[in-house]
């Protein structure tokens, strides 16, 4: 029997929708290429040599998800101190191996932004004046919705950890996980199982090295994260009526000042207040995931934060002024630059190094990059008691054994597993607080970081695949390939160990050494 082309066509249409947008058969041609290919290595491969961590392998270890064979030769030839400037500016770091993975993989993620702002009200509408590149345009976050939504998580966790296996802008993907866990929304919550990769495309990576007052405004008028903390919600009717407190908690508590960055509950109350109104529209009207103010839901009184008068009227520009008021305020600088100080220097962080990030952070209205900079450049840092002592998170040890290892991986479900036992996969944390730094919550699930280490040096993993002989032969022998894993050449005692042990990378993987960086 004779098909036509329309009918051809007809045909592969109802067999896509009959899969619910699932991406069953993009996955297929995924795996018929193969897993992805790692970037070449140089040739010939250099071990580190030294007998303790040094610059080199220190800043791999802190600003990287980990070395990968011959990075540490490289840095060691740049300088360390041109590396971190090299990392601070990710945008000049030709990075085409991962963005084709990203691209050609999961281009529902790289959809353009999806949301604009609207007032019901005339076009002189003061939130006209204050969003004018959105007056009259958006994206398409609404084509999210489109994915079914476990999908759409599996996407969004498999390019997550792609970019930090795969990526060259190292420090900028380390960023994008500390303000995940700082902005934190469990994707389980209503639409943020849609809203969420918005979220990520739009308000962490846009923001991640950028200025903190831009990145928090995105954050607060994120369509996730007005479903996750219930700003859309939160709404007045009457000036009796309580405003719903919970993101303006949040904001104070955990995104800005901290909690004891010296606010009451007066404020709290106030800055919900000042939040009224805004919300986003669910999936069932038009134009689903837009964010809306509406200013008949807002309490347009005069209110008072932190000891600042806010005149009534302000409508929409009450979030605006709220968000200028805790950006900058000096409780936001040192809670920042205490948390970045317990991600790069010590989880106890030094004082002085706080307070000196604190000041650059105000001196520089918020720059993120210019925080790193001072953080970086301090004695703390680069104190050799502070090499090698911080214990990876789960993640952190993941990814750095994929890299040392030269692994190629898809990041298929079975990695993600492991990650999953490990109680550290992205995206998965129920709380806004988000995942700790500190080593006392990782350090009780070492049985799954040993059994990660055996199923990867045997490739048990599928979508991953290694090839540690190979790896040893290029990098010259047993010794090498040690010094590769930790940074350092390798004691008598870990050497014999390797050697009598039989247990070849997996005892690399699982040994004290490599928890750490």
């Amino acid at each position: 029997m004779s098909v036509s082309r329309r009918e051809f066509v007809a045909a592969g249409v109802a067999a896509l929708c009959a899969t619910g947008c699932d991406r069953g058969p993009l996955s297929d041609a995924r795996r018929w290429v193969g897993l992805p290919t790692s970037p070449d290595l140089a040739d010939p491969l250099t071990a580190p040599r030294a007998d303790t961590i040094d610059e080199a392998a220190h800043v791999l270890a802190r600003l990287t998800y980990g070395a990968r064979p011959g990075d540490h030769a490289r840095v060691t030839a740049l300088g360390a101190r041109a590396f971190i400037a090299e990392q601070l500016e990710p945008a000049a770091l030709d990075d085409w191996v991962c963005e084709r993975l990203i691209r050609h993989g999961f281009s529902e993620l790289e959809d353009p932004r999806g949301h604009l702002f609207r007032a019901e009200s005339r076009r002189d509408d003061p939130l006209q004046q204050l969003f004018p590149e959105l007056r009259d345009g958006g994206g398409r976050v609404g084509e999210l919705y489109e994915w079914k939504e476990k999908a759409l998580l599996t996407s969004l966790t498999r390019a997550t950890l792609l970019r930090a296996v795969y990526s060259r802008r190292q420090l900028a993907e380390v960023m994008v996980n500390f303000w995940t866990d700082h902005f934190n929304i469990d994707p389980s919550k209503g639409e943020c199982k849609w809203l969420k990769a918005a979220d990520d495309r739009d308000v962490i990576r846009a923001h991640a090295l950028g200025d903190f007052p831009a990145l928090l405004r995105a954050s607060a008028v994120s369509p996730a994260m007005l479903w996750y903390l219930d700003g859309r919600v939160n709404r007045v009717h009457h000036p009796a009526e309580k405003p719903n407190e919970n993101y303006a908690r949040e904001l104070l508590e955990l995104h800005t000042l901290g909690v004891h960055g010296g606010y009451t509950q007066t404020d709290v109350m106030e800055v919900a207040r000042c939040l009224t109104g805004w919300t986003v529209r669910d999936r069932k009207r038009f134009f689903r995931g837009r964010i809306e103010f509406h200013a008949h839901e807002h309490d347009n009184g005069a209110k008072r934060v932190l000891g600042h008068e806010i005149a009534a009227g302000g409508g929409a520009k009450d979030l605006d002024d709220v968000l200028q008021i805790v950006a900058l305020h000096p409780s936001t600088a040192r809670y920042l630059a205490e948390k970045l100080c317990r991600k790069f220097i010590a989880d106890e962080p030094p004082q002085a190094a706080v307070e000196s990030a604190a000041q650059t952070f105000l001196a520089t209205h918020g720059s993120i990059r210019a925080t790193l900079q001072t953080i970086l450049d301090r004695p703390e840092f680069w104190a050799p008691q502070t090499r090698g002592v911080k214990f990876k998170r789960p993640m952190h040890f993941v990814v750095s054994a994929l890299r040392a290892a030269n692994a190629r991986t898809d990041a298929a479900p079975a990695l993600v597993d492991y990650l999953l036992r490990l109680g550290h996969a992205p995206f998965r944390y129920p709380t806004p607080d988000g995942y700790p730094e500190e080593a006392v919550h990782w350090q009780s699930a070492l049985l799954w970081r040993w059994n990660f280490a055996t199923a990867l040096a045997e490739n048990r993993i599928p979508g991953t695949a290694v090839d540690p002989a190979d790896l040893r032969t290029r990098l010259g022998g047993d010794p090498e390939l040690i010094a590769t894993f930790f940074g350092r050449a390798p004691t008598d005692l870990e050497r014999s160990a390797h050697a009598s042990s039989g247990g070849g990378l997996a005892l690399l993987v699982a040994a004290p050494a490599f928890q750490r960086c």
